[in-house]
């Protein structure tokens, strides 16, 4: 889904397969001084419909917009072992950033990379995303699935103010096949404790699944995950299985995930 300035820009096909876009100039608000454009990611093939509306912009005198996009896509790809591999974040940001936004917005995007490679970013942490959980979940521990998550997240203004007892993950992998095998926990005790989970995306989960089963193995009374952007494919995974309780509940964002379920609760609407 794409907006401008709030308003739904609507996307067709023609019969030979091109994008058919219904652009109209209307959309172009005369009274502000930068336009806007929100991104809700969907498909690669929106880029042309993102380049299409800065050229309309462009050509209507308006040298100031900025980009509001919740989920960068490709930050996952944010590293190469060899030449023939495919640097999908630097390409799409190299795109991204010939296209001259003022501001690009972001949430809580994967990778520091992209940080680096997207010209006049602002990465929003989900800072009051946790703050909306205080007032539904009364949690006791922070848990944090890598070490590299830790060092995000544990200094954000909202978990310092929390006090809260910290915990960390360190993965156990297969790495011929990148597989994760298990996880260990380091920091505070979660034996009886009610947990939450905090972490940038979630794909099919089992990285969730495991420090779940961890923390239920160690005592934890209850385990909830918050996650900024959640991938449909997390239906491929166990979390949300009926007969899997290691995680009771599943917070997040419709940044990417289109799907319904009982576990998952939208603390933020973006596609409305």
């Amino acid at each position: 889904m794409i907006k401008l300035n709030g308003k739904e820009v609507k996307q067709g096909r023609f019969p030979d397969g091109t994008l058919a876009l219904n652009i109209d100039s209307s959309l172009i608000d005369d009274l502000m001084f930068e336009q806007h454009i929100t991104w809700l990611y969907d498909g690669d093939d929106e880029m042309f419909t993102i380049m299409s509306l800065v050229d309309m912009i462009k050509r209507n005198g308006y040298n100031r917009y900025i980009l509001y996009m919740p989920y960068l896509p490709n930050a996952r790809m944010d590293r190469i072992k060899s030449n023939n591999e495919n640097f999908a974040l630097k390409v799409f940001c190299n795109w991204l950033n010939s296209l001259g936004f003022a501001k690009v917005y972001v949430e809580n995007v994967h990778s520091n990379v992209s940080n680096a490679l997207v010209d006049n970013i602002f990465d929003r942490l989900p800072e009051d995303d946790i703050n909306f959980i205080t007032n539904i979940y009364d949690f006791d521990v922070v848990f944090f699935p890598d070490e590299g998550a830790c060092k995000r997240y544990k200094d954000m203004k909202v978990i310092k103010n929390l006090g809260l007892p910290i915990a960390f993950g360190i993965k156990n992998r297969d790495w011929k096949t990148g597989e994760i095998l298990g996880l260990d926990v380091v920091g505070a005790d979660v034996k009886d404790k009610k947990v939450l989970i905090v972490d940038d995306i979630c794909s099919k989960g089992f990285t969730f699944y495991y420090a779940g089963q961890k923390l239920r193995d160690l005592g934890a009374s209850d385990v909830r995950l918050y996650i900024t952007h959640c991938e449909d494919n997390i239906q491929n995974g166990r979390l949300l299985d009926e007969d899997v309780d290691v995680i009771s509940k599943v917070y997040t964002t419709d940044s990417i995930c289109h799907i319904e379920n009982e576990k998952i609760a939208f603390i933020r609407i973006f596609r409305d």
